[in-house]
Formats: structure tokens, C-alpha cells, sequence
């Protein structure tokens, strides 16, 4: 019979994964950013840097990153033993590493010049692994915000208003990003360097969020 320590321990070991799932992947990406020849971080999304030479940095960042989510939602459902969210909030972390892995596997179509020599503006035609792509993403980002607003929800039942609240503003910001993004990405000039930026902020928040939820749950193991 497995020991109560060695479960915890193995919770926690989960739980961790989602602590760093969240720098890893963006450390390697704006590494990336800032190196990768022709790169702009406010006209480009980081899914192009699957393309090119060096895209298998970013396609195995991608996996590696969806991996340790689904680790973490397995923390998840081991530590919410009971109470509000305990099953869907879990679930909905999975989907989002889920979602991750399939971005990784189907690769972005190149546009708006990068890799360099590629055509300025958006590909006349969307390849099918550029379709599966937006798909698999789309997945996985409604799954985080949702897992947001459960765990907003999960929080505000147990009187912890100030996480409920958090969780909520990062559900919201994100939730408006992905529609920005959904609703301008085939736009050009400000509208698309705001677009682009406003929906890598949204990541940035997203990560941030599951990386100190999956502390809290460490800490009150």
C-alpha cells in the first residue's frame, strides 16, 4: 500500500510541473523573440517561430510545455479532493495542455514576412496543419479561461476572495485577448500590433496563473 507521504510527495511532484511549465515556456520563447532573424514580437504571434530552421525549438517548447500542464492537472485532481470545481477545474487544465501538444504537432502557417522570405501579410490559403493549428490552440486556450472562472468560482465558495478575483481578472483578460485576436488577426497597422500584443500579455497572465495556483495547491498539501 502506497504511504500518505509518498502520495503528497507525488502530488506535489505534479503540482511542481505546473510551477515551471509556465517560465520554461516563456523564457524559451522570447529568447526566441529576441533572437530568431526577422522575428517581430508586435506583428508576429509566437506560433510562427515553429517555422523555419530552428522551429523545432519552438514546436518541441510547445509539447514539452503541453506535457507538464497535463502533469499539473493531474496535481490538481489529486489535491482537490472534494469541494467546487474539484473535477472540472482539473479537466479543463488538462485541455489546455492537450491543446498546447496539438499546436505542436500541427504547425502555424508562415505569414507577414517571417521566416524571412515569406510574403508580407496573411497566406492566400490556409494549409490544413495551419487550420488544425488555430483549432488546437482555440481549444486549449477556452479550456484555460474556463479552468479560470471554475476556479474563480472554486475560490469564492471557500471565502478566498482575493484568489476568486484573481482568477476572474485573468479569466477576463485572456477571454478578451483571444477575441481581439479572433476578430483582428487579419488586420494590418495598429490594429494588429495591438491585437498581437495584447494577446501575448494574455499568455504571459495565463502562465503566470497556473504556475502560482499550482504553489497555493503545493503549499496547502
Amino acid at each position: 500500500m502506497i504511504s500518505t507521504n509518498t502520495k503528497t510527495r507525488t502530488t506535489k511532484a505534479l503540482l511542481t510541473c505546473g510551477v515551471i511549465a509556465g517560465p520554461l515556456y516563456l523564457i524559451v520563447s522570447l529568447l526566441q523573440v529576441f533572437t530568431r532573424e526577422g522575428f517581430d514580437f508586435t506583428r508576429h504571434s509566437w506560433s510562427l517561430l515553429s517555422n523555419g530552421d530552428l522551429g523545432w525549438i519552438q514546436i518541441a517548447n510547445f509539447f514539452l510545455a503541453g506535457i507538464l500542464t497535463i502533469a499539473c492537472a493531474m496535481g490538481m485532481r489529486r489535491a482537490l479532493i472534494s469541494g467546487r470545481g474539484h473535477t472540472w477545474g482539473p479537466l479543463l487544465i488538462a485541455l489546455y495542455g492537450v491543446g498546447l501538444i496539438g499546436a505542436s504537432i500541427f504547425v502555424a502557417d508562415p505569414m507577414n514576412g517571417f521566416p524571412v522570405g515569406t510574403p508580407l501579410g496573411n497566406p492566400v490559403s490556409v494549409s490544413t496543419s495551419g487550420l488544425m493549428h488555430l483549432v488546437s490552440g482555440s481549444i486549449g486556450f477556452l479550456g484555460l479561461i474556463a479552468a479560470c472562472f471554475v476556479f474563480a468560482s472554486r475560490f469564492k465558495s471557500l471565502n478566498e476572495l482575493g484568489w476568486a478575483k484573481y482568477s476572474i481578472t485573468t479569466g477576463v483578460i485572456f477571454l478578451l485577448a483571444f477575441l481581439g485576436v479572433a476578430s483582428g488577426a487579419q488586420q494590418n497597422g495598429g490594429i494588429l500590433v495591438f491585437v498581437t500584443l495584447s494577446f501575448t500579455l494574455a499568455v504571459i497572465l495565463g502562465w503566470t496563473w497556473i504556475s502560482i495556483v499550482s504553489a497555493r495547491l503545493i503549499k496547502s498539501l
